[in-house]
């Protein structure tokens, strides 16, 4: 939430609590849609993996229209949203159950606890990483698409107008460098050199990304994780309303994420990356849209986990929370995550252009 809220967000979060359906912007603007990520975009590909981190259980998705939601939310993620205001008149299928001609209009291929590295959330099971989702799931789906297509001169070209969303990095912190005792990173890298070395693989893994067809494609930042409840119980705050170290290391990250995606756009023909700024999304003051609980729950959480206790019934003023259990943004907010990213209220949301831009380019 910025500190200065536009007209344009309160009138988007107005039409969402009196009637959702009128966020879906007409005509479809995009052919396609992929998304890859963790579980701030994942829609059901954890459900039949043997892991901790999946969310197809009640309270999950209260606020959801259907059942079983599969959404680290108490209704719509960002990736819902997202499709919305491009039109789509349903959500993006998850890999998991994308069928036939569906998947003509994208495929969700997020993971909860999924990272840039493939051991990143291991402690708690079965995940679905960057390097998977990429280089089998989505190598899967354009074959499909090439059956379909009967032509992969006409791939190319159809996938070079689809948009790719991907938002990764926050478990190679929060299930990976944050945790010594599962894990040597911290150890092993200072925290610049280790937002370096993350880096590295993820432009290596956005080339590969390119070299499969993608030319718009929205990556977005890592957010403020030291402000996460999980966090807060673990760290030390020093009198600060966040974990202030914890968010300082991610900036590290952050900002050598803005100069890759400046170096991808002049060194790969036709390249149209995009970064979406969840730090300056975040900011400013959440009471505005009417948030008055930024640094608990929503949902009664477990103590091992962090995640929503199963059938536990979470507080009723649900809009009035950041957090729905210790990791995971409330509907609400992913609403004005999504909205902002599609179409930024100040100039650091995105860079260079916002998604509205990128898929008109």
């Amino acid at each position: 939430m910025a500190p200065k809220v536009t007209k344009w967000i309160l009138l988007a979060i107005l039409s969402f609590v009196m009637k959702p359906e009128i966020l879906i912007q007409g005509q479809q603007q995009v052919p396609c849609l992929f998304f890859m990520g963790d579980s701030q975009f994942d829609n059901g590909n954890n459900n039949a993996l043997l892991t901790t981190a999946k969310a197809n259980y009640q309270p999950y998705g209260i606020d959801y229209p259907d059942f079983p939601p599969s959404r680290f939310s108490n209704g719509r993620n960002i990736a819902d949203f997202i499709a919305q205001f491009l039109g789509f008149a349903q959500p993006i299928p998850p890999f998991a159950t994308a069928r036939g001609s569906e998947i003509l209009k994208g495929v969700n291929y997020a993971s909860g606890a999924a990272g840039i590295l493939d051991e990143s959330g291991r402690q708690l099971g079965d995940r679905i990483s960057l390097n998977k989702q990429l280089l089998i799931n989505h190598q899967i789906t354009i074959s499909r698409i090439a059956l379909s297509l009967r032509n992969r001169t006409k791939v190319n070209e159809y996938l070079s107008k689809c948009l790719y969303a991907v938002n990764m990095g926050s478990n190679d912190y929060i299930n990976n460098y944050l945790l010594p005792q599962y894990y040597p990173t911290s150890v092993l890298y200072t925290p610049d050199r280790f937002a370096e070395f993350l880096i590295r693989r993820f432009s290596g893994q956005l080339r590969i990304l390119y070299n499969s067809g993608a030319r718009k494609v929205a990556v977005f930042g890592i957010g403020l994780l030291g402000c996460l409840p999980q966090e807060l119980a673990r760290f030390p705050t020093n009198g600060s309303a966040c974990v202030d170290s914890i968010n300082n290391i991610v900036q590290l990250f952050n900002d050598r994420l803005v100069t890759l995606i400046g170096n991808l756009n002049t060194n790969l023909p036709g390249a149209q990356f995009t970064y979406i700024n969840i730090t300056s999304i975040s900011s400013g003051d959440p009471t505005a849209i009417g948030i008055r609980v930024v640094n608990a729950p929503c949902c009664i959480v477990s103590a091992t986990t962090g995640q929503c206790v199963p059938n536990q019934v979470p507080c009723s003023n649900r809009n009035e929370y950041v957090f729905w259990d210790n990791f995971h943004p409330t509907e609400i907010v992913n609403l004005v995550t999504a909205t902002r990213a599609y179409n930024a209220t100040v100039p650091s949301d995105a860079y260079p252009v916002d998604i509205l831009r990128l898929v008109q380019q």
